[in-house]
């Protein structure tokens, strides 16, 4: 015997049929924002986790000396031209730049190598040098280990029971620490003789003038180091973990290292407001 069919209450949609395609509200300018407020806490608890692991290893993991100094030639030695170059460019440039904004105020340049080097400890060397290495050594990282992602070689590792940080990011880490101290000490001597070189050339300033070290302390020097070894350790940290979430194949290895190269970069900066504002509270 049939059966009578409810129909809907009076006022009430029909039933979409079967098959109809659904139609998602758009989430507006408060979810973008939250979407993207969530990624970033995410990203940043992976970040947490892997530079934690990293450590661990450091301290508990294989022992690898070759791989370790293998990195330390591909990270040290092959930017050692290219960080030269473009800090003694930075170094001319900054002098030649501010001798002549000093000397539209007062014709007196005495101070100027004096000023030069402590900003240069402080803060200059160290930024600009990390990051031009983030530009070669995270693009670098970024693009080797996502190449092995896609090629299942870090799956192959995980099968066999090894932990990826181990095996790919820790001889990395302790490399890049160690050999972008080195340059970017480097870098400011570079930038320095350079300068030097600039205002005996242009402004015609005693070299020994020029070379006045009354300004620099030991809370400049203690910033500058702090800087270059939060710096290497920051740049293998985040394009490791920009090369471990590699997907997609070749097109995918690009976007990896592309997203290495920016965050390594805003790594930076973020690392040199904070040290700078803790080293101002501490030491005024």
């Amino acid at each position: 015997m049939p059966t009578a069919v409810d129909s809907p209450p009076e006022g009430a949609a029909p039933p979409a049929e079967l098959g109809a395609p659904v139609t998602i509200p758009e989430r507006g300018f408060v979810g973008d924002v939250g979407a993207v407020g969530l990624d970033l806490a995410q990203t940043a608890r992976e970040l947490y986790s892997v530079f934690v692991r990293t450590l661990y290893y450091c301290a508990r993991g294989r022992r690898e000396p070759g791989a370790v100094a293998y990195y330390m030639y591909e990270i040290g030695n092959r930017s050692l031209f290219f960080l030269t170059v473009v800090m003694g460019f930075i170094g001319m440039i900054m002098v030649y730049q501010a001798g002549t904004q000093t000397l539209r105020v007062l014709p007196d340049l005495t101070l100027l190598g004096a000023t030069y080097l402590e900003l240069l400890i402080r803060d200059l060397a160290a930024s600009i040098g990390a990051l031009m290495l983030a530009t070669r050594v995270g693009a670098g990282i970024a693009a080797e280990i996502g190449s092995m992602v896609v090629t299942e070689q870090v799956d192959a590792l995980r099968m066999c029971a090894a932990d990826p940080i181990d095996y790919l990011l820790k001889p990395r880490f302790i490399a890049s620490v160690v050999m972008t101290t080195v340059l970017l000490i480097w870098s400011a001597a570079v930038a320095y003789v350079t300068g030097m070189v600039t205002a005996y050339v242009m402004f015609d300033l005693n070299i020994q003038t020029f070379m006045d070290v009354s300004m620099v302390d030991a809370t400049d020097l203690g910033t500058g180091l702090t800087k270059c070894i939060a710096y290497g350790a920051a740049i293998p940290i985040v394009s490791g973990h920009a090369g471990l979430a590699t997907f997609g194949g070749s097109e995918g290895v690009g976007a990896a290292t592309t997203r290495a190269v920016v965050n390594s970069s805003l790594a930076v900066i973020m690392l040199n407001l904070l040290i700078s504002a803790a080293s101002l509270m501490l030491f005024g």
